[in-house]
């Protein structure tokens, strides 16, 4: 036995549960995050906003529609679920919500910035490769931090919302 073991138990694996439903009712989950991210975004809604947002969730729908998370589920419900971390825990509006939709596409999708620019224009666009820049600055190894704490910086000073869905991201992956 080694020493440390009776101080440190060693870590255990911790199972992810298993998802199983069926497409329909899979879509019909889909959509019940979808109308839930929207209620929580009503009181922010100005007009043209709505639709602004389903266009990216079908954006991002369609982009991750092959795409599964570890436990099975569809991807599209990790981006919905940031957007909804976004706005209800985090207080973030209408473009970071869109942004949160949009957030993995570029990195693990066909989706272009070019794609996003055309149909969101630049603000959006800046953001979502704020978050694919900070995502590979944050996933490298920590020999690196020093150098990444910069970058982290440096993006925090062109828009901080960047930073904010950044970790409303990580806050769902670690739930």
């Amino acid at each position: 036995m080694n020493p440390l073991e009776s101080i440190i138990p060693p870590t255990q694996e911790i199972p992810i549960p298993k998802y199983d439903l069926d497409p329909e009712q899979e879509k019909q989950e889909i959509l019940r995050h979808y109308r839930a991210l929207l209620r929580g975004l009503r009181p922010k809604l100005k007009r043209g906003d709505r639709e602004l947002v389903r266009i990216a969730f079908e954006m991002a729908a369609d982009a991750h529609k092959t795409m599964r998370r570890k436990s099975g589920e569809p991807y599209i419900l990790h981006p919905l679920a940031v957007a909804k971390i976004c706005v209800e825990e985090i207080g973030l509006g209408v473009r970071s919500t869109i942004c949160a939709l949009l957030h993995d596409t570029v990195e693990d999708t066909d989706l272009t910035l070019e794609d996003l620019e055309r149909e969101f224009g630049n603000e959006i666009t800046k953001i979502v490769d704020g978050l694919t820049k900070i995502s590979n600055v944050m996933d490298t190894n920590t020999s690196q931090q020093a150098e990444n704490f910069k970058k982290i910086l440096l993006t925090l000073t062109d828009d901080p919302r960047v930073i904010l869905i950044k970790l409303a991201d990580r806050l769902h992956n670690m739930r």
